[in-house]
């Protein structure tokens, strides 16, 4: 685990983003742990939030064009990676977004920021059904680019419907890879070195049941 992984995990604690406990998800499935971009909630917290999405491209060796951040958690993302991005490389990497309902007058149309050209990166908070990615490869698409990865904040590494993850599923489906600031074994991890062993236990009996292949 980078040093920026083992800072994120800490920060979304602090900020109450990251919570161990009994959690029932929108799935049904009761899970030991619970997961909320909402909570960065403040300028000072998306900023911050904004520099681990940043540092994880810039890590990775991620290339893009454009970001693109879908409505409507993906937008701050994008908007607060590319400042990160100026403040720490002088790069200007133009961002875009788009609305849930086309604009029928002024300049019109489904998006807004920079025209969407060559290669561009969707960030957002999670993958859950993929629904999010779906309809931004389409979009991208129609505009004459080329979807080139996802960005997300968690990858939870469980089984989607099937024996895949919703993750494993996009990759699988689009052929374009997805990375994640952490995934569920780096809090293993975390907990694990920490000495936290009433949640680690609790993340590992969860991950037997419905970890991903």
């Amino acid at each position: 685990m980078q040093a920026y992984q083992e800072a994120f995990i800490q920060y979304a604690i602090q900020c109450g983003v990251l919570r161990f406990g009994d959690f029932t998800l929108k799935s049904g499935r009761r899970s030991p742990y619970f997961f909320n971009t909402g909570l960065f909630d403040s300028g000072a917290r998306l900023a911050q939030l904004g520099r681990f999405y940043a540092e994880t491209l810039l890590d990775r060796g991620i290339q893009a064009d454009v970001l693109y951040g879908p409505a409507y958690k993906g937008i701050p993302l994008a908007c607060a990676t590319a400042i990160a991005l100026a403040g720490a490389t002088g790069a200007e990497v133009p961002f875009a977004f788009n609305r849930k309902e086309a604009k029928d007058h002024g300049e019109g149309g489904a998006l807004v920021g920079a025209p969407l050209r060559g290669s561009v990166l969707i960030l957002d908070d999670v993958i859950t059904a993929g629904t999010s990615v779906r309809e931004s490869v389409d979009i991208i698409r129609a505009a004459g680019a080329t979807p080139s990865g996802v960005l997300i904040s968690l990858d939870r590494q469980e089984k989607g419907r099937g024996e895949l993850s919703a993750v494993q599923e996009v990759v699988e489906q689009y052929g374009i890879p997805v990375h994640a600031i952490i995934g569920l074994g780096d809090i293993v991890d975390y907990l694990a070195q920490a000495g936290q062993a009433v949640e680690l236990e609790a993340i590992r009996r969860y991950r037997a049941e419905f970890g991903s292949l």
